[in-house]
């Protein structure tokens, strides 16, 4: 038996992990040989060190086969899904999925909590009263069978190693490491039985990935090891250096979220990301041709009404109400507070601190600072101005919504540290940078 101090000693010491090496400590992760501090010593170890690509390409399968591995043979289409490395406001997933499932393909997309400074998209799906984001298997593909989408938090029977070292990863300072993200991502998509994949590889000042090196690292990383798995994956590198869409948190989030799918307010570099995504998701799935005949689509998708009715026959199967769209905060809770941020300069918004926002978020509660807490699926930002407005002393640039006055005036304060405002408009940013194949 290889014990969890040598194979956590390899590591450190900057070796590369033999497969048993690396099955020893799936199995550890799984069966609780290793315990959470040496979990965590060896996520920080991994992080030091790095890993080869045969070492990401062995975790990866082995986090996969920790658990479930689905297949589709019932399906009479495309099983493809989408996955982003985490933003502030990143609410892409939930319009993504169902214009691409209104389109003729289908989505099991399992998901994940909030990690670090950036939002889950099961956390934000919990802000639906009666929402269940762990059914079973069954009930996952029935839905996904039926509906053409499903949008559920990994279950324990689905890379369960990956499940564990996530937790850990969230609260040891260890969630930037490239192999680790990469085995995470994939070992949870590869075990959904895809036949392809989209990376939304999210860089910036509020992304995990600061840089285009690093963005351009990672998506290569997970572009190499989904593909040497057997899945066609492509990565798409877009801009996390503002919160992407006017709101940051759960509930708000899910209430942007309908007003996108209605019609009512399309934020524009929301929608640039949501339909670059799903174009390359209906041509990776042969369900369009060309970039043509996909936009095409997906304008047919949104302006027909069909990917608004597709999510609210998801939110309803999973339990939630059948009129979310109609009325969503009759099933959200609203903060007990909710104020307007006023800016205290008159110039240009020049820049944003996205990870500041974020952490003011997790600060209110609204993301997690130990494994397991519980959170506040009211708190959060709304009305964000994008990078590139021009404002006057007194305007509202945000609006924040609070558990008390107190945690308002907190995150207030904290939202203003986190906006430049300059005399000169700053250089139009683009939100998409680069596709990897």
């Amino acid at each position: 038996m290889l014990l969890p101090q040598e194979i956590i000693r390899t590591k450190r010491d900057g070796l590369i992990l033999s497969e048993d090496k690396i099955q020893g400590f799936v199995d550890g992760l799984v069966n609780g040989t290793f315990n959470d501090a040496q979990v965590g010593s060896m996520a920080m170890a991994i992080f030091q060190q790095g890993m080869e690509i045969e070492e990401v390409v062995a975790f990866t399968k082995a986090m996969m086969n920790s658990g479930d591995v689905l297949s589709w043979p019932e399906l009479d289409g495309p099983v493809v899904d989408k996955h982003s490395t985490g933003g502030v406001g990143d609410k892409v997933s939930f319009m993504l999925a169902a214009i691409v499932a209104a389109c003729g393909a289908y989505v099991p997309m399992i998901s994940g909590r909030g990690l670090g400074h950036t939002g889950g998209t099961s956390d934000k799906l919990e802000s639906i009263a009666g929402f269940n984001v762990q059914p079973s298997i069954a009930e996952f593909k029935r839905i996904v069978k039926d509906v053409g989408v499903a949008i559920i938090s990994q279950t324990d029977n689905l890379a369960p190693a990956d499940k564990r070292l996530y937790s850990i990863r969230d609260v040891t300072g260890t969630v930037e490491s490239i192999p680790l993200i990469t085995a995470s991502i994939l070992s949870k998509k590869l075990s959904a039985g895809l036949d392809s994949l989209v990376m939304d590889v999210k860089m910036g000042n509020g992304a995990m990935m600061s840089d285009m090196t690093k963005a351009t690292q990672l998506a290569q990383s997970i572009v190499n090891v989904a593909n040497g798995a057997g899945v066609p994956t492509q990565a798409i590198i877009t801009d996390m250096n503002q919160v992407l869409g006017t709101s940051a948190g759960n509930a708000v989030e899910m209430y942007e979220t309908v007003k996108y799918l209605n019609g009512k307010q399309r934020e524009p570099r929301l929608h640039a990301v949501v339909v670059a995504l799903a174009t390359s998701m209906l041509i990776s799935a042969k369900v369009a041709a060309t970039e043509e005949e996909a936009k095409t689509k997906i304008n047919h998708a949104l302006s027909s009404g069909a990917a608004a009715e597709i999510f609210s026959k998801m939110i309803a199967a999973l339990g939630g109400p059948s009129n979310l769209m109609e009325a969503p905060w009759e099933s959200m809770n609203k903060a007990k507070v909710i104020k307007d941020v006023v800016a205290t300069h008159s110039g240009y918004i020049s820049a944003m601190q996205t990870r500041d926002i974020g952490m003011s978020i997790v600060g209110m509660k609204g993301g997690r600072t130990a494994n397991g807490q519980m959170i506040d699926h009211t708190v959060g930002f709304d009305r964000i101005l994008p990078v590139g407005t021009v404002i006057n002393r007194g305007d509202v640039v945000a609006r924040i919504h609070a558990a008390d006055d107190d945690q308002a005036a907190k995150a207030s304060q904290e939202y203003l540290t986190a906006l430049s405002i300059s005399e000169t408009k700053p250089e139009a940013v683009p939100v998409i940078y680069k596709i990897i194949d």
